[in-house]
């Protein structure tokens, strides 16, 4: 893990875009143009101060490891290590403590060895999928309550955790599709959505719909367009949402019509076919929606765009 120190002079790895801002809330490092994070681990090395009235600030500081419920025993457990060459032990104690180590994991109840392995699962999917620490401690909270509430009964314990992580993305406005949990997990696409619909009916998750602006950004950075095609489409979003063409409509499909619109504005060669794919949708969709934005936007005689 990094310590992000300053947003200056960083650069985008994705698009190579300077447009770079820094959330001290959150620690997360994120690109403005597509929406890439950057760096979402930042460690505050600080310390943490207690200092009373008439009390000198000298030998205040104190600090620790925070709890962490991504860890199944939240950081808290005490590992027996092997032998260290700065203790010396006799053999009687040696061997005592070797049976103790190999015994350690193997005394585990049930839910420790579920939580350990689901949470290793959570760990490995954020990384991929580039997710913050904040959106990992969140899902890793999720998890642990249905397996209180007993909801991970007759259930993948793969599907329930990615329906987790899903919730967790969708709760801080981080725009992962079902399909990209589905392949990091490995789960069916179908199981994932139960699992999530599970999760926040049972543990009354307030999720807020997505807007087609929360996809922009992530699908032109696979597309790998222009700044300029990006402000385009942003700009042609407004104008559908005012003329009430996103109402009703799924949100990606908006989104990745919007931006082929722009990539025809601005000549990029993209087609309808790689507009979809960006997106994880059908051709189909793109098209159902781009002639919607040809009618209505009046594309032909403001771009001079053929239908």
């Amino acid at each position: 893990m990094k310590v992000v120190t300053s947003k200056h002079n960083a650069k985008c790895p994705s698009c190579g875009s300077e447009s770079v801002t820094y959330d001290k809330s959150t620690g997360e490092l994120v690109c403005q143009n597509c929406g890439y994070v950057i760096e979402g681990d930042a460690i505050d090395y600080g310390r943490e101060w207690r200092s009373f009235e008439d009390e000198r600030d000298e030998g205040k500081g104190r600090m620790g490891s925070p709890l962490s419920y991504a860890k199944y025993d939240k950081g808290t457990s005490t590992v027996i290590g092997k032998a260290s060459e700065s203790i010396k032990l006799s053999n009687a104690n040696r061997r005592t403590f070797y049976k103790l180590r190999k015994w350690q994991p193997r005394i585990s109840t049930a839910y420790e060895r579920n939580l350990k392995f689901a949470l290793t699962e959570l760990r490995r999917a954020s990384n991929r999928l580039h997710v913050s620490n904040i959106i990992q401690e969140e899902a890793a909270k999720m998890y642990r309550e249905a397996i209180t509430r007993r909801l991970v009964r007759g259930r993948s314990m793969e599907s329930v955790i990615a329906g987790a992580l899903y919730a967790a993305a969708r709760k801080h406005n981080r725009p992962i599709t079902l399909d990209e949990i589905s392949d990091t997990f490995e789960v069916e696409r179908k199981e994932v959505g139960k699992a999530y619909r599970l999760l926040c009916r049972e543990l009354g998750i307030k999720i807020l719909p997505t807007s087609p602006s929360d996809y922009i950004y992530k699908f032109a950075s696979e597309l790998k367009v222009s700044n300029k095609t990006v402000s385009d489409a942003v700009k042609l979003l407004k104008e559908a949402e005012d003329k009430g063409l996103t109402s009703g409509k799924g949100p990606m499909g908006i989104a990745a019509a919007v931006l082929y619109v722009s990539t025809l504005i601005n000549k990029e060669k993209k087609t309808q076919r790689d507009a979809a794919k960006a997106a994880g949708i059908t051709e189909v969709t793109i098209r159902n929606r781009y002639k919607e934005l040809y009618q209505v936007l009046n594309l032909k005689e403001r771009f001079k765009i053929d239908d």
